[in-house]
């Protein structure tokens, strides 16, 4: 690829950093996170999160659109590192690489860089512990048209590779603040936002809430629930049906339900 350094030891310094990147200690110093896929460059790039480096090897490409994504990077000023096939091998943290990682800037959102629209649709989500669910969960709130996700008490780092996988990229397709419970509560109230807390104590069934006014849905993990301060200070309490042994669903899969029972709602409305 025209401008692209070439990359063939696996011992090079560059690959030595971008690894490094894999520990969050690192990542926060360097403000960096690693993006690996197609996709989900493609979707960084699209909302404007151009890379600063971009690692690639043709020999993983899965498709013909590859080419393009990396010329535009490189007009946009990222810099280009083409790798040998075990050079790239090494810098994946994919069962199966398709030939694209990016270093790009860590996302810095508060509360207070949020715009609401009217009627707003958010996610709040306490204290997740996985990756893999958080990252559900913005891909859900992506597919939703949900207006923003705050993450508050984190848990679980933003900038972890696996959230950025398991949102498919969604992470740079939507509002997404961090915040602390009391501060995201005291925003709330500030903007007249109806809380809505999903425990499995509830009486009230997820599909008999009304959804189609503004309202932000809190969340919480499977195993320890929603803090006090949240089920105390909701305004409405809503449950998911359980019909079998288990008493709670994972916490991605009961966003997602929430999610588009809203949608529905407010298509119907």
């Amino acid at each position: 690829m025209q401008g692209a350094r070439f990359i063939s030891s696996t011992s090079n310094p560059r690959v030595r950093d971008a690894l490094r990147l894999r520990r969050r200690s690192h990542r926060d110093k360097a403000d960096l996170l690693l993006v690996e896929g197609f996709r989900e460059v493609r979707r960084a790039a699209d909302n404007g999160y151009w890379p600063r480096t971009l690692f690639f090897c043709t020999d993983f490409f899965l498709g013909e659109n590859e080419p393009e994504l990396i010329e535009a990077c490189g007009r946009a000023g990222t810099e280009l590192v083409e790798c040998a096939r075990p050079v790239f091998a090494k810098l994946s943290y994919r069962d199966r690489p398709d030939g694209i990682l990016a270093l790009s800037p860590q996302l810095h959102r508060q509360l207070g860089d949020l715009r609401m629209p009217g009627a707003p649709l958010l996610i709040v989500a306490e204290a997740i512990e996985k990756p893999g669910n958080l990252g559900t969960i913005l891909r859900s709130a992506d597919g939703a048209g949900a207006d923003a996700v705050i993450v508050c008490d984190r848990c679980t780092d933003l900038s972890n590779p696996n959230v950025v996988r398991a949102s498919v990229g969604t992470l740079f397709c939507l509002p997404v603040a961090e915040a602390s419970s009391n501060d995201t509560l005291a925003w709330l109230r500030k903007h007249d936002i109806r809380i809505l807390a999903a425990t499995p104590h509830a009486k009230t069934v997820y599909y008999d809430a009304p959804l189609a006014a503004g309202v932000a849905i809190v969340v919480g993990t499977e195993q320890y629930g929603l803090s006090d301060l949240w089920l105390k200070n909701a305004d409405l309490r809503v449950r998911i049906p359980m019909r079998g042994q288990s008493d709670s669903l994972n916490v991605g899969t009961a966003t997602t339900l929430l999610l588009y029972e809203a949608l529905r709602q407010r298509k119907l409305s």
